[in-house]
């Protein structure tokens, strides 16, 4: 068994030791990232000094040229495995940081399931069935109030309308009769009518004429009251 496998061996036979929460383990992958992070510009800024170390002597002085790029041949060798170290590091944190997330979701998700559930318990499905019902009925019911409020309201319209047609008929004619009483010429005694002059045969006098055109004149208007009061007449019925 090599040594690493005896050290892991070694550290976990104890039972004792509680295992470190998520967040203390990605502290430590953090400054585990920060250390290697230095080292590799440690050993980059020697691998620049060598190379210029190596180019200096040349071949002048081959043999310190030769241990300063031997120098730096190790210190590559050391970048490169630091890199890949670095790279499983943070696979490693990445892989944690979303455990912890999904952890969190779960733990979250599992909190807010008993909340409902502690919700759920209080409600009965029988009696939301029962107030579902009873608020449909109150809603049928302020329809139909609605629907009797906007119906037009009639009081004391009991009345025959044919009762009603045959009183405005009366009334239209009782309104025809005064207008024709009101167009009749009013009767005028004979007393007061002036005395008519002896008439001479062949002879009209002036006074005569002038009684004649006036009688003439009043027949013209009794005829075009006549045509009148035939007019109302035939409007009436």
């Amino acid at each position: 068994m090599s040594k690493l496998g005896k050290f892991f061996k070694g550290g976990g036979s104890s039972k004792s030791r509680a295992a470190p929460s998520s967040q203390e383990a990605l502290a430590r992958l953090r400054e585990t990232e920060e250390m290697l992070s230095k080292k590799q510009e440690y050993l980059e800024n020697r691998i620049q000094r060598e190379l210029s170390l190596a180019k200096k002597h040349g071949t002048q002085n081959k043999r310190a040229a030769l241990q300063a790029l031997k120098r730096k041949k190790r210190f590559e060798k050391q970048l490169t495995q630091i890199d890949g170290t670095l790279s499983t590091i943070e696979f490693q944190r990445e892989a944690l940081e979303n455990s912890h997330t999904n952890t969190e979701v779960l733990r979250n998700m599992g909190i807010a399931a008993k909340a409902m559930k502690a919700v759920h318990e209080n409600m009965d499905l029988n009696k939301i069935d029962d107030l579902m019902q009873e608020i449909t009925e109150q809603q049928d019911i302020a329809q139909e109030i609605s629907e009797a409020f906007s119906q037009r309201v009639g009081f004391g319209d009991n009345f025959d309308e044919d009762e009603l047609m045959a009183e405005l008929e009366e009334l239209e004619q009782e309104e025809l009769n005064k207008k024709m009483a009101n167009i009749r010429l009013p009767n005028v005694p004979s007393s007061s009518l002036p005395a008519q002059p002896d008439r001479v045969p062949g002879r009209m006098s002036s006074t005569s004429s002038s009684a004649h055109r006036s009688r003439a004149a009043s027949s013209r208007r009794a005829e075009e009251e006549d045509d009148d009061i035939k007019q109302l007449a035939a409007w009436a019925t």
